[in-house]
Order: structure tokens, then C-alpha cells, then sequence
């Protein structure tokens, strides 16, 4: 994908944008053209849990103009802890319908599309052709490197996130750079069994502090101001403690260096 519809290019935003976003619109390195470039792009996230309600209500209310949720599961009460877009009345509702009503209420200026089907039962490659960044949301390993490698032969943007207990990982890549690492180069072995939230528990507030981290960086990549692609970023809740590690290409990596056709 070449990024953002570029159809916005010298338009100005409706009356009804401008009031809801002016808030964009005077910060600096925003703008109304920042904002135009926001609005027409197209993002996916994966997994509806508690990084995926976070990012979702603040690219919505950021104002992307379109967003496609995909999960397959229904909400329990144990969620509620810490998925914050859902409330009692949701459970037993399939997540992504949920969310896309909540969102829709948040934003009735942008589409939200909803999937009720497994990422891993559906035709990624397809997808992921009518969108400029992926969220990977998800909470287990198997998930993630299937993500990573459709997103490397899509040729994409992908930022991904996770947390456990009290810490929490974030990390970005642009495959439209034949350069780039991916995540198979930084988690190169698939264990069979991974930690996440149902076996190991999490501090609910790190859910949303990850998930605002993980809509930020697409805003940034979006507006060109990202300077941490390819970088892990992790962050320890108990110690307010925040660290950098730049991810290097590995040469043998069965996915970047050797990317689906």
C-alpha cells in the first residue's frame, strides 16, 4: 500500500470534521492536512481485548476514517476488568459487534467494519489490501507470527503490542521498506505454550496505557513523524520504567528474508 487516499490532497475537512477534530487541527504537527491524512486512512486491528478496545475508541475518535475489528470471541464478565468498551449488558455478544456499535456511537463519521470470524481462518492476504496499517492485538503466538508474515507479503505497515502482569512490549515495522525487520526476527522461535492475560494475569490500566501507545504510533506513521520503527519499546508499570531496543533484519529469517508471494 502506498499509504493514506491521497484523494484528500488540497481539500479541506467538512464544517462537521473541523468541530470535532479542531483539537488535531491546532497541534502542531497536525494540521488540517495531518488531519485529511488521518481521515482517509484505512486500519485493521486484530483481537478485541483490552489493547484493542484501547486503540480502537482513540483511532475512532481520532478520526480514521475507516477501521475494520476482527475477533471471533463473545464477551465474558472476566473481560470487563479490562476491556473497557464493553459493559455487562455485552456479555454473551460477539466483541466485534459490540465494539462496533460503541465506536459508531463515539464516531458517526467514520466506517466501521466488523469480522465475527477467527484472523487465522480468514483470507489475510485479501484483506489486507484495502488497508495501510494492521494492529496486532492479539495475546498469543501463533497469532502474531501469522499476522506478521501476511502483513511482510502485503508489504505494510504492522504495529503490534502485548502485555502480561505488569509489563508491556510495544513494536512497529513498515514492509513497504524491503529493508525492515520484522517480528519473526525479534521472536524467532514459536513456543507451545505462551503467556497471556487468561493464564497469567494483567494490570488492567496497562491494557490502555499499551493500547493509546499502540494508536499513537499509527498516527505518527501515518503523519511521517514516527521515529521508533523497528524499535522495541517496553515498558514496566511497577517501575514506570520505559526502554528502547532497536530489532535488526536477521539474514535468515524465513519471513522477511523469504516473505509469502
Amino acid at each position: 500500500m502506498s499509504g493514506p487516499n491521497k484523494s484528500y490532497v488540497n481539500k479541506s475537512l467538512s464544517t462537521p470534521q473541523f468541530l470535532r477534530y479542531n483539537r488535531h487541527v491546532m497541534t502542531e504537527n497536525i494540521g488540517e492536512q495531518g488531519q485529511l491524512d488521518i481521515v482517509s486512512a484505512r486500519v485493521m486491528i486484530v483481537g478485541m481485548g483490552g489493547l484493542g478496545c484501547a486503540a480502537s475508541q482513540y483511532l475512532a475518535a481520532s478520526g480514521i476514517g475507516s477501521i475494520t475489528l476482527i475477533d471471533h470471541d463473545v464477551v465474558e464478565i472476566s473481560n470487563l476488568q479490562r476491556q473497557v468498551l464493553f459493559t455487562s449488558q455485552d456479555i454473551g455478544e460477539p466483541k466485534v459487534c459490540a465494539a462496533q456499535q460503541r465506536l459508531k456511537y463515539l464516531n458517526p463519521l467514520i466506517n466501521i467494519n466488523a469480522i465475527n470470524q477467527s484472523v487465522l481462518e480468514l483470507n489475510l492476504s485479501e484483506q489486507l489490501k484495502n488497508v495501510d496499517i494492521v494492529l496486532d492485538c492479539t495475546d498469543n503466538a501463533t497469532t502474531r507470527h501469522f499476522i506478521n508474515s501476511h502483513a511482510v507479503a502485503s508489504k505494510i505497515k504492522l504495529v503490534s503490542a502485548s502485555a502480561i502482569q505488569c509489563q508491556g512490549q510495544l513494536v512497529s515495522f513498515d514492509f513497504s521498506n524491503s529493508q525492515s525487520p520484522c517480528y519473526e526476527c525479534l521472536f524467532p522461535n514459536k513456543p507451545t505454550q505462551s503467556l497471556n492475560c487468561s493464564t497469567s494475569g494483567v494490570l488492567s490500566p496497562l491494557l490502555g496505557v499499551m493500547g493509546s501507545l499502540q494508536a499513537i504510533e499509527v498516527i505518527r506513521m501515518l503523519l511521517n513523524k514516527s521515529t521508533s520503527i523497528s524499535e522495541l519499546i517496553t515498558f514496566d508499570a511497577w517501575g514506570m520504567i520505559v526502554s528502547n531496543l532497536k530489532v535488526k533484519k536477521e539474514q535468515s529469517c524465513k519471513v522477511c528474508c523469504n516473505h509469502l508471494d
